[in-house]
């Protein structure tokens, strides 16, 4: 029996009740899984009650099924979502968008492989659901995304343990034993951890209880003449000589303000399959158009041969590695490794993100009217303006998006009429769009907007604001992938996260970048 991950992508917000739903798997589309690319035929799974992890981190339950419905597209299923720091985090990241996607986790023993190498799953198992970060089967949608305060909470007592593989099924991750050997690899899912027994993560544990509770007690034995009482009192109240007595907690949860899985520059493009071999490959393009042309009777008709050229994308790796040793991932909890798969994950983001900004400003063309470092409303307009008329020009379609760095946005958010806000849509006889300070999506003047802090442009650069179609730029991806090593020498564990992206500029003057005076 073989194991299949398959990310489906989600999206939607509500605030209603503590719920995530949506479809968690289609049929007869083919998407990229842990294995490559994968197809499920019609009811080839059934509809069966799992858990919600995050990430495919089984240590990370959020939520469970509270129904599951089979139909002739997919599975749709609805799940309720724990009421914990985790869940909470989820529910917001899935409203927002910002942890977009379904992956189901599937074994099979039954299936056909396509003239392509698609696996086409006939008969499987669903052993597990997780909200991700990487979606690939871009059809399947979150339908709601619902919180209300005050439901009845979901601990995680009542989540039930997930049933481990059978003897004679296939795990995905394998253990290699030394750095210069082989290695595994594991597509779309987050590394987990070995199961050691937790304390509560990192945690220290005090010489003497000190509770609210036994103070108390020990204060009403101490008036009594009781002498040990009196000395947990007085070792209680000194804080300054006997500072050993007095526990310092450590709590399990992390402040994080470095982590951001946030890719805006490419939520702003659209988005492609990468083909599944080569470090290149090469897309038609039309050069040149026929001509049709007025002609007289018996006249000979305009003729223009058609020319194309084919426009080579270069596919490039994004990896990162950390090397820890293994008392780090032994003796403490999975709090560590949690957080550094988080990390990671938000690191690879930034990466991409990144190369695809400066990939629009390198091929945009460049406004021809200077504009000081923060335009006026009527700058901003006329910006818009000239952007639209020369992306449609160039591209013989329409600009949809704006995307402005975070100077950019705040100057935006600042732009009003006689002290109204002209981008705030509290004000809709004078809105222009929406422009918040809580929310990173807005409108421009008809224009999606998208804030990105992943910009090579500094705050006052040329192409700190770009008009985009979408269409004449495709970002095509990878799923992501992870290698693991055990080095027996020195006791470490090595593990590198990476994933193949490429960005294609289909049409250059599908972008129109600001031009700073």
């Amino acid at each position: 029996m073989k194991k299949v991950i398959t990310p489906i992508a989600i999206t939607a917000a509500d605030s209603n009740s503590r719920t995530i739903t949506g479809r968690i798997v289609t049929f007869e589309e083919t998407g990229n899984a842990s294995i490559g690319k994968v197809q499920f035929a019609k009811n080839s799974i059934e509809a069966t009650p799992v858990l919600l992890n995050l990430e495919h981190d089984r240590t990370r339950r959020i939520g469970k099924t509270l129904s599951i419905e089979s139909n002739d597209k997919g599975i749709d299923a609805t799940f309720k979502i724990a009421e914990t720091t985790a869940g909470n985090d989820a529910l917001v990241e899935a409203a927002e968008g910002l942890r977009d996607g379904f992956s189901v986790e599937v074994y099979f023993d039954e299936y056909e492989t396509l003239k392509d190498g698609t696996v086409r799953i006939l008969k499987g198992e669903m052993t597990g659901v997780a909200l991700t970060s990487e979606p690939a089967i871009r059809s399947a949608r979150v339908a709601e995304v619902a919180a209300t305060e005050g439901e009845a909470e979901i601990s995680d007592s009542t989540i039930e343990p997930e049933a481990q593989p059978t003897e004679g099924e296939d795990e995905v991750e394998d253990t290699v034993k030394d750095a210069s050997t082989a290695e595994t690899v594991e597509a779309a899912q987050s590394v987990t951890a070995a199961a050691k027994p937790a304390v509560g993560g990192w945690t220290s544990k005090p010489r003497l209880e000190f509770t609210a509770a036994k103070y108390l007690e020990n204060t009403v034995r101490a008036s009594m003449g009781d002498e040990n009482a009196r000395q947990y009192v007085a070792a209680a109240d000194d804080t300054t000589d006997n500072a050993g007595l007095v526990p310092t907690r450590q709590l399990t949860e992390v402040i994080n303000g470095l982590a951001n899985t946030t890719r805006s520059n490419i939520d702003a493009i659209s988005r492609g399959v990468l083909p599944d071999a080569g470090m290149s490959f090469e897309i038609p393009k039309i050069t040149t158009m026929p001509t049709v042309a007025a002609t007289s009777e018996a006249g000979t008709p305009s003729e223009t041969d058609q020319a194309a050229a084919f426009v080579t994308v270069n596919v490039a790796k994004y990896a990162g590695q950390q090397t820890f040793s293994v008392e780090l991932l032994d003796r403490t909890s999975p709090l560590f490794f949690n957080e550094l798969l988080t990390n990671m994950a938000a690191a690879y983001a930034k990466a991409t993100d990144t190369a695809v900004n400066a990939a629009l400003i390198s091929g945009a063309t460049a406004d021809g009217t200077t504009i000081s470092t923060y335009p006026t409303a009527a700058e901003l307009l006329g910006f818009v303006s000239r952007g639209a008329a020369s992306v449609y020009a160039g591209t013989q379609g329409f600009a949809r998006n704006i995307i402005a760095n975070t100077s950019q946005w705040a100057n935006l958010m600042t732009l009003n009429d006689s002290g109204r806000p002209i981008y705030n849509a509290s004000q809709p006889s004078n809105a222009g769009g929406v422009v918040r300070p809580d929310s990173i999506r807005g409108n421009v003047a008809g224009l999606d907007l998208y804030v990105t802090a992943n910009t090579a442009a500094t705050a006052d650069a040329d192409g700190s604001m770009l008009i985009v179609n979408p269409a004449a730029y495709t970002w095509y991806e990878s799923p992501t992938y992870r290698l693991r090593a055990d080095v027996i020498a020195s006791g470490q564990v090595s593990v590198m996260v990476y994933g193949y992206g490429a960005i294609a500029t289909k049409i250059g003057a599908g972008a129109f970048k600001f031009n700073k005076q």
